[in-house]
């Protein structure tokens, strides 16, 4: 835990307009989420740490940049030599209340369908071969203005919040970061471009039944307007598609430039086939840069999902979804610091991998070990005990371990 404290010490010297009352405050409230066992809301983070109820509601109240925290965390933990991508989605959380802020109906994942509660839409950046992403940017969906007449639908969309989180998102990109990945609900004509408006390529997943048309590749005959379609693509027949690769016995990866009707420009599609059951069954994944390799689309869109762990691990451990709070600006800051507290106890464990072999997280084996230290300091110091004699002990190692997962 001291290593820690001296990272998160390390990225705040590099915020600006930063006061040491709430320099304080945000070193430990990192590392009382790391420890504290049951909710993480005021009154438990109060139990575990010298600091009121009252200054954990006050301080929620001060703005911070979490963005630049994350930004300095990410600069430093991901090899500038190393391929990266933007993952970005979405995640329900419960909460009630008639008085909280953006109280609205969104999709639930876990029960698959739309309920009450609140949406954070979150962006990460990830480390596509270590297999590791880390929260950039958080921001939570506003609820839908009421219309006056149901029939008209509003002009301002969920998407149009996602575009403007992405852009206020854009100065903190690495400059080696190209690739916005999304799951099939962002394959929309709005988000498209907004992407590319950006100069930035999407990648996604379509429809099993997309409407694509091959693009024509014939000599002009010299007399009316150029031929621009040559067909429309039936996804159940590969057999124009060509084969780029066999990525395992049962997974057959075919490609092709097609023209999106929906997105209505040209795009890279990766068509994965899969033989492994009595039917085959396929999925299509797309690219904005046509040039991109397919194999890269796939590992891409694959890696993608790390931003799922990112959203279960703060849920599970960092207390995503136990806030007290019912305005916005407490919220906010709840939701940041639970993020931001997940890609400490990343990069920690990152820095003391020895890379001997491939690199494993476990938040909830790091919680343990952080507990386990903070319980050990908390009986050296009541029971007024020799540091350096226990510490030294050959046993002291196990007893921080006691109770982690072995990985």
């Amino acid at each position: 835990m001291d290593s820690v404290k001296a990272i998160i010490q390390s990225l705040l010297a590099c915020c600006e307009n930063l006061r040491q009352p709430q320099q304080k405050f945000l070193v430990t409230l990192f590392s009382t989420l790391f420890l504290t066992c049951g909710k993480a809301n005021f009154t438990n983070l109060s139990r575990y740490s010298h600091i009121s109820e009252r200054t954990y509601r006050r301080q929620y109240q001060r703005s911070f940049n979490f963005i630049k925290f994350n930004q300095q965390l990410i600069n430093r933990a991901i090899k500038p030599e190393s391929e990266i991508i933007l993952a970005v989605d979405c995640s329900f959380i419960p909460k009630s209340g008639h008085q909280t802020y953006g109280m609205d109906y969104f999709y639930n994942g876990s029960v698959s369908k739309a309920e009450k509660g609140l949406e954070i839409s979150a962006m990460a950046v990830v480390d596509v071969h270590r297999k590791i992403a880390y929260s950039l940017s958080v921001q939570q969906t506003p609820a839908k203005s009421p219309s006056s007449d149901p029939s008209q639908q509003p002009e301002t969309t969920r998407i149009n919040y996602y575009l403007t989180q992405l852009e206020a998102t854009v100065p903190y990109l690495p400059s080696s970061l190209g690739y916005v990945v999304t799951d099939g609900f962002y394959s929309k004509l709005k988000w498209v471009n907004g992407v590319t408006d950006l100069k930035l390529e999407a990648i996604s997943k379509l429809r099993r039944d997309a409407n694509l048309r091959y693009l024509y590749q014939g000599e002009y005959s010299g007399r009316g307007r150029p031929r621009k379609y040559a067909g429309k693509v039936d996804l159940t027949d590969y057999s124009n598609f060509e084969l780029f690769t066999q990525i395992s016995d049962a997974l057959t990866l075919y490609t092709a430039v097609v023209w999106s009707v929906s997105l209505k420009r040209p795009i890279r599609i990766c068509y994965l086939l899969n033989n492994s059951g009595s039917d085959c069954s396929y999925a299509v994944l797309y690219c904005t840069d046509v040039k991109l390799n397919p194999y890269s689309i796939y590992l891409y869109y694959k890696a993608r999902f790390q931003i799922e762990f990112i959203f279960r691990d703060s849920k599970q451990f960092t207390g995503l979804a136990d806030c007290q709070a019912r305005d916005l600006t407490k919220l906010d800051f709840h939701f940041n610091s639970s993020l931001a507290a997940l890609n400490l106890a990343k990069w920690d464990a990152v820095r003391q991998d020895n890379g001997e072999r491939d690199f494993v997280f476990s938040m909830a084996s790091y919680k343990r070990r952080a507990l386990n230290y903070h319980l050990l300091e908390r009986f050296i110091d009541k029971l007024d005990l020799d540091p350096t004699l226990i510490k030294s002990h050959p046993n002291y190692s196990n007893l921080c371990d006691y109770g982690a997962i072995a990985a």
